[in-house]
């Protein structure tokens, strides 16, 4: 694996919404925002992974993994909560947001990418890692190998045996998409797979702004297409029982949070808390959405921050 810090610039967000965001968002979504946040890049394995960080390099690391066609900005208001007492850092997995393209993709690669963001700053660091929807099943993925060099993970409404959290297996086209003509029509066009009730308008129109990019005069999604391709190799039958299996025996620490109008039904919930057992945490997050930071990001930070105080007195 070979890393190579190649940008670091230190700054605020900045995106066509700002101003509305400020004058309509609540205080602590205001102030989260206004957190310092570093922007860095590392080589992995030939591809350039973006990395957003928040807090003090000699703080215990937290990585926060995105799903799938998703991006780091998703953790941006979510992040700040914990840098007082983490060094956190939100990468853009390979094929999304900011991150470079691959020709092929896989659980494993991306794996890799987690624990090289997570050891970036400090190559003694152990990580916790917390991984949204598909980012759970890459953060289990890492931990196989890692169990001894990270501190534990957390798995966020990632289901057991679907194909793709984000709605299922999808159609890849292999033709280049078309892309539109304005910002303000492909920013509209931004929806959440599963559809999802209750977002927090302020939330996701700032996310959808950080989802687009300009090329040859017309706008595309960030995340590359081709990711969608995995499903036809790393999705099959093998790897679902081994995901499961690895619930059971991972030698680190282990919680899951179930969101209850999520993608993971109450008989897989019994299922993961009988595979779990002792082996740590399942939470419940009412009222929460597939995409927990979308709906109820605060309840989302209040259960992290007690589960993560919870490890760090035990």
């Amino acid at each position: 694996m070979n890393l190579r810090s190649i940008r670091a610039v230190r700054s605020r967000p900045q995106n066509s919404n700002t101003t509305a965001d400020a004058k309509t968002a609540p205080a602590w979504f205001r102030a989260a925002l206004e957190r310092p946040v570093e922007h860095t890049a590392i080589d992995v394995e030939g591809c350039s992974i973006h990395l957003r960080s928040w807090g003090e390099p000699s703080l215990p690391a937290l990585v926060l993994v995105h799903g799938g066609s998703a991006h780091s900005g998703w953790w941006h208001h979510v992040a700040p909560f914990f840098a007082d007492s983490n060094h956190v850092v939100a990468l853009d997995l390979s094929g999304h947001g900011s991150s470079g393209r691959r020709a092929s993709y896989s659980m494993q690669t991306w794996a890799q990418e987690v624990i090289a963001a997570g050891t970036a700053a400090n190559p003694a660091a152990r990580p916790t890692i917390i991984g949204h929807s598909i980012g759970g099943w890459v953060t289990a993925t890492a931990a196989v190998p890692a169990a001894m060099a990270i501190d534990g993970i957390v798995v966020v409404d990632t289901p057991l045996q679907e194909h793709e959290p984000e709605g299922g297996r999808l159609q890849y086209d292999r033709t280049l998409p078309h892309g539109y003509a304005t910002f303000g029509e492909i920013v509209d066009r931004f929806r959440v797979i599963p559809p999802q009730a209750n977002m927090l308008p302020f939330v996701s129109d700032r996310i959808a702004t950080e989802s687009v990019c300009q090329r040859d005069g017309r706008w595309f999604w960030k995340f590359d297409p081709a990711i969608f391709a995995i499903s036809d190799s790393d999705f099959d039958s093998t790897e679902l029982d081994s995901l499961e299996r690895t619930l059971e025996h991972l030698q680190c620490r282990t919680g899951f949070l179930r969101c209850e109008h999520g993608v993971v039904p109450p008989a897989m919930a019994d299922r993961i808390k009988s595979i779990m057992q002792l082996r740590g945490p399942f939470v419940e997050l009412p009222d929460a959405g597939h995409h927990p930071m979308l709906d109820q990001p605060l309840a989302l930070v209040a259960a992290l921050r007690t589960l993560l105080e919870m490890w760090s007195i035990t």
